[in-house]
């Protein structure tokens, strides 16, 4: 179900009309005059000398929808936006880099962030004033916001010297901030991993799993970096806490127990109750944390949450030409988590008495439910998210729970779904092509890696110039957009680079060297290191920013110094791995005082503490043996490996090793041990000589 809003009886489009994006076009029909983004608005904002309200969300966001159902619909509200601002609506997914200047204003005069983002700025896009969500009327101490606006208004009419003086000021700070070198430090590898690895685990929540308290985000950066971390140090609790946190995951109800996915986040510690919004990336990085949790446990139960994610991605966010969509809505027919939700009173009404009894026993199902969407006026009663409240059903249960959730997931199939936002980003797209290439390899499963190759080419023709060597950031309905950025780049070399891995196809090689050259000469600092947000010919934004955060999503610093590192060491180019360690310097501050806000990036610290490994397949790419051996030596936790081929613009080293017969040469520097045709004998080599770790 598309994310567009049908016409209201009555109303008429506003210029949002015009534009690609689902969410912009989710608000097409409000009394509103909204503007995209752009020039038009900046200058009416000018010639009439009105303040910007400036609008930041996305489509699957629900408090977005709150507000805009609360007051974006309203009249009266509109009315007052109408006269007194030029309001203008963004997509933060669209334009990351817009959302994170305004994301960083609100949250360094207000101490909190989120979505929508909601700022008032001057004609010169300079912000004064801005916040969250704000209600119709005053709440919880939570201003009105038509009374805001009012006041905004009589500021901006009595003491309009005063806010623009302000907004100079805090301009001028934010500016001193974004544009600060990075103050030097020492790049002690070893002590800030094992510093990084006590504090995360000093900060686990032993009883449900993950990091910190409510509302709880998977980040799944955190939990692969204590995988690598556990090895490295020979800290076997290490890793214990990362696969407590995947079971518990995997158990709760942010884990669609029947459809496969996980959403967003969850508003409790125990990951039950989630917002049930599922993105992209999300699901592209938990793939690659349910892989290594695999590969480490051997537990089958990991292999088949990873491949509960990528059939969910592949039955529900594929688009026909092979991209991927970016994201599933939490709500439908006006209620959150509807889709989802299920009474004791429905069941009963679906299932047989012995499949109703076993699977309101293993699902947790009672008749007060666990669920309220409270931001409904008409809240539904008795909702329970599906969670695994009993997991050690007898045996004899098992048959009558498969025929349970059968029945479930057809009756489920027949509700109004969650609109679907379809529009497609290289960098959420780059996130899934490598999470697939990579099962592909570690499952054995063809099925993925023809996923994988069909979303290249995907890409490759709709996002990429190769005249130019430029990469666009989304795609959607025939059209791409002109924004170039970081994440686009860094996060499509990663999937690059797994598929070239899982292929040894010199071309993909190729285009991974083409999409590294764009990200150095497009968003490099050559003064200081370290990788800019947006292009430096981008006139919209009043500021240049660097992502130094690995939240929900990595940082586009961060895998792109992973990426660079990787690709420096297949291809032999130093010129990358110094541009990725020139990086790492540069956040040796924030990688000893704060580790824990860059997880993905102590990854890349990991991957260069020592020089990783070599795994270097001789022979014909795709022939079967070769296939066979870059399966084996993706089947072994291993991240501190590159796997390479000898065809194409490879290291010179592998170039001088004998193509024929196919072999796998495990190498380090300039010596390799000697060749293995045998699959299983590289898992057993590449098992046994693991990372050399550090004994503290």
């Amino acid at each position: 179900m598309s994310l567009e809003t049908p016409n209201p009886p009555g109303a008429r489009a506003n210029r949002l009309a015009r534009e690609k994006s689902p969410y912009l076009l989710q608000h097409q029909y409000n009394p509103v005059d909204w503007h995209p983004w752009g020039e038009a608005a900046f200058e009416k904002a000018r010639a009439e000398a009105k303040p910007i309200f400036l609008s930041i969300g996305y489509s699957t966001c629900h408090w977005c929808h709150v507000m805009e159902r609360e007051s974006f619909e309203n009249d009266q509200i509109a009315a007052i936006l109408n006269r007194h601002f030029v309001s203008i609506k963004v997509d933060r997914e669209e334009r990351p880099d817009v959302d994170r200047i305004y994301m960083t204003f609100v949250q360094a005069t207000t101490g909190q962030g989120g979505w929508p983002l909601n700022v008032f700025l001057t004609p010169e896009l300079k912000p004064f004033f801005g916040g969250t969500y704000f209600p119709p009327e005053t709440r919880q101490g939570r201003t009105a916001f038509p009374r805001l606006l009012e006041q905004i208004h009589h500021l901006w009419t009595t003491r309009r010297a005063d806010l623009v003086q302000s907004a100079g000021d805090l301009h001028q700070r934010l500016a001193a901030t974004a544009q600060a070198a990075p103050a030097p430090g020492e790049l002690d590898a070893r002590g800030i991993i094992q510093h990084a690895g006590a504090r995360l685990k000093e900060r686990y929540d032993t009883r449900h799993g993950g990091f910190g308290g409510a509302p709880k985000f998977p980040q799944p950066s955190h939990p692969r970096f204590l995988l690598q971390y556990a090895r490295r140090c020979r800290d076997p609790e290490a890793a214990r806490l990362a696969l407590h946190t995947c079971d518990r995951m995997a158990a709760g109800g942010i884990h669609d127990q029947l459809g496969g996915g996980f959403a967003r986040y969850s508003v409790d510690a125990e990951w039950l109750v989630p917002h049930f919004e599922k993105m992209l990336y999300d699901n592209a990085q938990l793939a690659e944390l349910y892989l290594d949790a695999f590969l480490i446990s051997g537990d089958a139960r990991h292999a088949a949450i990873a491949r509960d994610i990528l059939g969910y991605v592949l039955r529900d966010l594929t688009d026909p030409a092979g991209g991927f969509y970016s994201a599933e809505d939490a709500d439908s027919e006006g209620h959150e988590g509807k889709f989802y939700c299920w009474t004791q009173r429905e069941l009963s009404e679906l299932l047989t008495p012995e499949e109703f009894r076993v699977a309101t026993r293993y699902y947790g199902i009672t008749a007060a439910g666990n669920f309220m969407d409270h931001s409904h006026p008409a809240p539904l009663t008795g909702q329970n998210v599906l969670r695994i409240a009993d997991p050690d059903a007898p045996p004899a249960d098992e048959q009558l729970l498969e025929a349970a959730r059968a029945k479930m997931l057809r009756a489920r199939a027949g509700r109004a779904r969650p609109r679907l936002d379809d529009k497609i980003l290289a960098s959420w797209n780059g996130l899934m092509l490598g999470a697939l290439a990579r099962a592909s390899a570690v499952l054995s499963e063809a099925k993925y890696l023809a996923a994988a190759e069909r979303n290249l080419q995907f890409l490759r023709a709709r996002l990429w110039d190769e005249r130019e060597g430029a990469l666009y950031h989304r795609w959607r309905d025939g059209e791409r957009d002109s924004t170039q950025l970081l994440s686009g780049y860094a996060f499509l070399l990663s999937g690059v680079l797994g598929l070239y891995e899982a292929t040894l196809d010199p071309g993909h090689l190729r285009f991974a060297i083409a999409l590294a050259e764009g990200l150095l000469g497009r968003f490099y600092d050559r003064e200081h290191g370290g990788f800019w947000q947006a292009t430096g010919d981008q006139s919209d934004l009043i500021l240049r920013m660097k992502d130094d955060y690995d939240g929900a999503e990595p940082s586009g610093n961060s895998v792109a110094t992973l990426g660079l590192l990787r690709l420096g060491r297949i291809a032999g180019r130093e010129d990358y791995l110094e541009a990725a360690r020139r990086t790492l310097r540069g956040a040796a501050a924030r990688l000893s005082q704060t580790p824990e806000a860059v997880p993905a990036l102590l990854s890349a610290l990991d991957f260069e503490a020592e020089e990783p490994r070599r795994v270097v397949i001789s022979g014909e790419p795709g022939s079967a043996l070769t296939s066979a051996l870059v399966r084996a030596a993706h089947q072994v936790y291993c991240p501190d490996k590159v796997v390479l081929g000898l065809a194409g613009p490879v290291e010179s080293f592998a170039r001088s090793l004998p193509p024929e017969p196919t072999a796998a040469y495990l190498c380090a520097g300039l010596a390799c041990q000697p060749p293995e045709t045998d699959p299983e004998a590289v898992k057993r080599a590449l098992a046994i000589g693991g990372a050399s770790g550090w004994r503290a």
